[in-house]
């Protein structure tokens, strides 16, 4: 066996152990950051180490300090797991080690990223001539959704923002609901934009239509975007979508939908309806780490005119080899960058269409358990319509609610955040991993029950 054959051997052991112990192991990290350091040594070597032994050493120092992120009692934020077949490839993506840039110099990958985008336009319900990127995270195709927004909203205007930059030019106006995901400030101000021009929303943050209405008819034909949400982080919600999608067009203005989890929501014949509409949008992003259940570094963005897309991302260079039928550095922001096709093409084959919709559906029924099982607990109230995934709850006042969240964590059987929502500090339940069965929620829910009990007012 050589040195390489050797810690990748070295390395499955270690990962299978670590996966077969997740359903008994407290979902909390048990070790500091100091024990970790302590553990690894934080010197550098003067001289090289066997392979092998730099995987045995950092496997059995970090493991103390690893959080149980893939199991079913980690609720603490929109994470899901990682379905078999998708971790399977993510291994393979990293042996295979293809710089997924081009279409005639990485032919399998491009194979795949046509297959896998055609079915995300399918479950999904979106455009099927659209544009599929395959980014970092919902993050990066927010941003590259509303670069192609940015710059097309300004060349309607007369404005090439691509050849002119920013300065001088129009300003460009958005539009975005006061439950929207900080994700969208964040790609905002690396877009140069600023802030957004926030809408009312309702108690369950939808953005409110009529307020929507009443914003762009103060637009006075400035460029304009419009962010509407496909699951509030909170409470699940999804903004409605047909009427208000056609009023913001009738307006001149772009729509984008930050679906990061709850675009999934069409792949499922019960849950459907949330985004009925949504298809007529511009621009969608979501994240397949989260409700599809791939390994982490792989949003989406779809972007309905391609061209949009391509005037933004594109680059030229001599030294590529173009494609002309477009390659898949065009639609993203990174030049190098490793095969996320690979995964989704995985766990969506794995699953197919049945099997993607009975995920989305087990998952909200797991949240409908949650939500029906702390309505029981003494002093306890769920503040949020558990529609889909997501469900908020209090324990009375804050105070008493940062004791449950405490206790918990104390507790180790799960892990679930808190948030504020609506002025209030809120326990926050994001039910995303593939793996959780009933037999977790109802450990979870005994795990609440035995911390609100000591936490009495």
């Amino acid at each position: 066996m050589d040195a390489r054959e050797a810690a990748l051997q070295r390395a499955h052991d270690h990962a299978v152990r670590w996966l077969a112990s997740l359903s008994e192991r407290p979902v909390p990290a048990c070790a500091s950051v100091e024990d970790v350091v302590r553990a690894l040594g934080p010197g550098l070597p003067d001289g090289p180490s066997s392979p092998a032994d730099v995987v045995e050493l950092l496997a059995t120092a970090c493991e103390p300090g690893l959080t149980a992120f893939p199991g079913g009692r980690f609720y603490g934020f929109v994470i899901g797991g990682s379905l078999p077949a998708a971790l399977a490839a993510d291994w393979l993506v990293s042996a295979w080690d293809q710089n997924c840039v081009m279409r005639r110099v990485t032919p399998a990958h491009t194979a795949v990223e046509d297959i896998a985008g055609a079915w995300l336009l399918d479950l999904l319900g979106l455009p099927t001539r659209s544009a599929v990127g395959f980014t970092t995270g919902a993050t990066t195709a927010n941003f590259t959704a509303l670069a192609a927004a940015r710059d097309t909203v300004l060349r309607r205007a007369g404005w090439n923002a691509a050849r002119d930059g920013l300065t001088g030019g129009p300003r460009v106006r958005v539009l975005a609901g006061e439950g929207r995901h900080m994700a969208i400030d964040l790609a905002l101000r690396y877009l140069g934009l600023g802030e957004p021009e926030l809408v009312a929303a309702d108690d369950q943050w939808r953005i409110d239509p009529d307020a929507l209405r009443q914003a762009l008819t103060t637009a006075d034909a400035q460029p304009t975007i419009v962010v509407l949400q496909a699951g509030e982080i909170h409470s699940g919600a999804f903004d409605s979508f047909g009427d208000t999608v056609e009023a913001v067009h009738a307006a001149g203005a772009w729509v984008h939908v930050d679906g990061a989890f709850g675009l999934w929501a069409a792949a499922s014949p019960a849950y459907a309806h949330l985004t009925e509409g949504c298809g007529q949008a511009d621009s969608w992003a979501t994240d397949a780490h989260k409700t599809l259940n791939v390994p982490y570094d792989c949003g989406l963005v779809v972007v309905r005119d391609p061209s949009t897309v391509r005037a933004s991302m594109g680059q030229r260079g001599d030294y590529l080899i173009h494609d002309e039928r477009g390659d898949s550095f065009e639609k993203v922001p990174e030049l190098s960058r490793r095969g996320r096709a690979f995964t989704v093409w995985a766990a969506l084959r794995s699953l197919g269409r049945s099997g993607v919709a009975a995920l989305v559906e087990r998952l909200c029924r797991h949240a409908s358990a949650f939500a029906a099982g702390i309505a029981d607990i003494d002093g306890a109230r769920v503040l949020n319509d558990v529609i889909f995934t997501q469900v908020c709850a209090t324990f009375g006042d804050d105070a008493r609610t940062e004791q449950v969240l405490a206790r918990l964590l104390d507790d180790g059987t799960a892990w679930i955040s808190g948030s504020v929502w609506h002025d209030r500090r809120v326990m926050r339940i994001s039910v995303s991993n593939w793996s959780t069965t009933d037999d977790d929620v109802r450990r979870t829910l005994d795990a609440i029950r035995r911390a609100a009990a000591a936490a009495r007012p």
